[in-house]
């Protein structure tokens, strides 16, 4: 006599209770029915259970029957529906298709953002198979000041710079970060992070605080602008720059880097990469005297930036070694990188002016952090709403406990 299967989708909601899919699988296992997928999701203490099995010799009725008693016992939901082979394969073959995921950012995040987003993904065919949050859960009696969902999407994007773009302009209207990433080996593995100083760790412009302490502030932060927004070449402006600090006292380095105003965020986040086995490297246009004082406060791994030159006590105009720009910033990365025998693929770079874009292209995740107009029309993703702590949430951690904790959900 020859064999007859059939394939069941078994659909379960209702109150989570413990038990529930331990007893749903121990009917399936009697018969010896085979699971094919199983997903589960628990929303606000409600249950949401799907399991596709396949039964042989016309086991299949006394299976419904079991289950039809069981969850009238366990007071839940059921409902069946019969799959024919072909109508499986298809499924089959579109969860063969890419997987994406899609970080909503923003200090809160309203159905309307929401809805924006999902048109989006309609538009482009790709479709929604999980929302969770990351971030925590707010009593109501606290205000939100951030607010965190992922959303892991299906399908095929053949232009991938055309979906980044429809995202930018969503963000600036709805004043929301919205983050696009493959999902792949590399998202869940990355090892090393590489920042930008000035205007990225640190809520300032060094070069900018140290020529207004030498009288000359206006003229240099109109030249710091120009080369921020990509104007003028970084290296002849930083040439123009250091020569009017001609003069001034060694001691106000001092002054100045006790007084950093230290970016929101990065305390907590650089606890928790340190925690997780990250390496982290300040990778700045700007100075090693600040970028060591970070590294000594915060624990950074690596320190790359421009040297200055200090004759008896005094700033000469003058710096040591080579002039770290744009270039050089994505070579440092690839230097470190390999140093630590870390792919490419596994690093992140973050930075708000024009001369970070090529480490922030060279790098797996390149984050442009409230940046300039410019940078994050030239970068694949961008965080403009929190701090620095929510480039977390991009690399796949949530939110796990009263003090905030951070956990991987890969």
């Amino acid at each position: 006599m020859k064999n007859s299967s059939e394939i069941i989708l078994v659909s379960i909601s209702g109150v989570d209770k413990p038990g529930i899919t331990t007893a749903i699988t121990q009917i399936l296992g009697k018969y010896n029915a085979k699971i094919l997928d199983i997903g589960q999701a628990n929303i606000h203490h409600s249950l949401s259970l799907a399991i596709i099995f396949m039964s042989e010799n016309g086991s299949s009725g006394n299976i419904l029957k079991d289950i039809l008693l069981k969850a009238n016992t366990l007071e839940i939901n059921v409902r069946f529906s019969a799959l024919t082979k072909e109508e499986y394969s298809n499924w089959v073959k579109v969860q063969g298709k890419n997987r994406y995921i899609i970080n909503i950012l923003g200090k809160e995040i309203s159905a309307q953002q929401i809805s924006k987003v999902s048109k989006v993904l309609l538009d482009f065919k790709l479709n929604i198979e999980r929302i969770i949050r990351l971030t925590q859960r707010i009593p109501l009696d606290r205000n939100i000041d951030r607010t965190c969902f992922e959303f892991a999407v299906r399908g095929n994007i053949f232009n991938i710079k055309e979906i980044q773009n429809k995202f930018l302009s969503l963000s600036s209207d709805l004043n929301i970060d919205i983050a696009l990433q493959e999902e792949n080996r590399y998202r869940r593995m990355r090892r090393l992070i590489c920042f930008d100083m000035d205007s990225t760790l640190i809520q300032t412009e060094v070069i900018d605080e140290l020529a207004i302490k030498a009288g000359v502030g206006s003229e240099v932060k109109a030249i710091t602008e120009s080369a921020m927004n990509g104007e003028i070449d970084f290296s002849e402006s930083f040439k123009k720059r250091i020569k009017l600090l001609k003069g001034l006292d060694e001691i106000v380095l001092r002054e100045i880097a006790d007084n950093l105003p230290i970016t929101e965020g990065l305390e907590r986040l650089m606890g928790v990469l340190k925690k997780s086995g990250f390496k982290t490297a300040i990778i700045s246009g700007g100075f090693t005297y600040f970028g060591d004082y970070l590294k000594e406060k915060f624990g950074f791994d690596y320190v790359f930036a421009n040297k200055l030159e200090i004759i008896d006590g005094k700033l000469t105009g003058n710096y040591i070694g080579d002039i770290v720009d744009g270039k050089k910033k994505a070579e440092y990365l690839k230097l470190i990188s390999t140093f630590e025998n870390i792919d490419i693929q596994q690093t992140v770079a973050v930075g708000d002016g024009a001369n970070d874009l090529p480490m922030l292209s060279i790098a797996g995740l390149g984050i442009a952090f409230h940046a300039k107009p410019t940078v994050k029309q030239n970068a694949n993703h961008s965080l403009s709403t929190i701090g620095l702590d929510g480039i977390l949430y991009f690399l796949g951690y949530k939110d796990s406990s009263e003090d905030i904790e951070m956990t991987t959900i890969s």
